[in-house]
């Protein structure tokens, strides 16, 4: 039922999307000085970089490196060339702004923002600068941590699409899982995809790569830090004038293994700052557990 900003974690699925609208391909290169603007706007949209070194990620930036070292201005850039309309047609499919049909109670929708939305709920019209806050998963969206896991399993799982359920069988009898219309995207996009996630986790470069330490099988995710409350364009995040409750989000999705994913899992912590360090660990000890453990390490101590 927690609703969070989905941070970076969307930039695979918005990376899909200029794939599929034709706006980029991978070796489409976007300028990054740490900074982006809208055409006549003096305000500057900063990369995360820009906390630590008052820099970007490079000269030019494709989207396989925006991935892997999640690079705010490519995806500002592209957010701004797909537009609202677009980027909320293409959420849709994923799952995102409703409910995912959990065989449980209370669950909730999410929010995927349109022109409509805005228009019925806050009596106003779209404004450009919105649609670069979606680009990163900051603004007006919202996603649950079912909602990441899911959308994270049409990923892995090349554009199937399930119901999840809690209720495996009862007795002898196995409860069906409902499998919905697959979201069909050219397999150079899912390869695309894959490769930029694998090196979040394996690249020498990967936001991830921390949890790669001694694995036994290759895994695909991306971290995300999702921020809490606002900081003015000139100001910088200090962690030490704000209470605990005010920090930053940190989250991380993934699969595993790559080569025939089998798990899908998102991880959200609650002020913790930072997805590389806080959430992703934890989706490592989840991956190993499901994928390692033998009836013998289920029966040790």
């Amino acid at each position: 039922q927690g609703q969070y900003p989905p941070a970076s974690t969307i930039k695979p699925m918005m990376g899909l999307a200029g794939l599929h609208y034709g706006i980029v391909t991978p070796e489409t290169k976007v300028r990054d000085p740490g900074w982006w603007k809208l055409p006549n706007d003096d305000r500057l949209y900063r990369d995360w970089t820009w906390k630590k070194k008052k820099r970007g990620h490079g000269t030019w930036v494709a989207l396989e490196q925006a991935i892997v070292e999640s690079c705010d201005t490519y995806f500002y850039d592209l957010a701004h060339k797909i537009g609202i309309d677009r980027i909320h047609e293409f959420g849709l499919p994923f799952g995102l702004g409703s409910p995912t049909g959990i065989d449980n109670t209370n669950e909730r929708s999410g929010l995927l923002p349109s022109r409509e939305w805005k228009r019925k709920f806050k009596r106003l019209p779209w404004f450009p600068g919105e649609t670069i806050n979606l680009g990163i998963g900051q603004g007006y969206m919202l996603v649950t941590p079912l909602q990441l896991a899911v959308s994270t399993a049409i990923i892995a799982s090349r554009g199937e699409r399930h119901v999840p359920r809690l209720l495996k069988a009862i007795g002898d009898e196995e409860i069906p899982v409902p499998k919905l219309e697959p979201l069909v995207l050219k397999e150079e996009h899912w390869d695309t995809t894959f490769q930029a996630m694998r090196n979040v986790v394996h690249g020498r470069r990967g936001t991830g790569s921390r949890i790669n330490r001694g694995a036994k099988y290759r895994m695909a995710g991306k971290t995300g830090t999702a921020q809490v409350v606002s900081i003015a364009q000139d100001a910088e995040y200090d962690e030490e004038q704000l209470k605990k409750r005010q920090w930053d989000h940190a989250l991380f999705v993934g699969f595993a293994p790559l080569e025939d994913p089998q798990i899908a899992v998102a991880v959200i912590v609650e002020n913790g700052q930072h997805g590389s360090s806080k959430a992703a660990p934890i989706a490592r000890k989840v991956f190993d557990e499901y994928l390692l453990r033998t009836d013998e390490s289920v029966a040790s101590p």
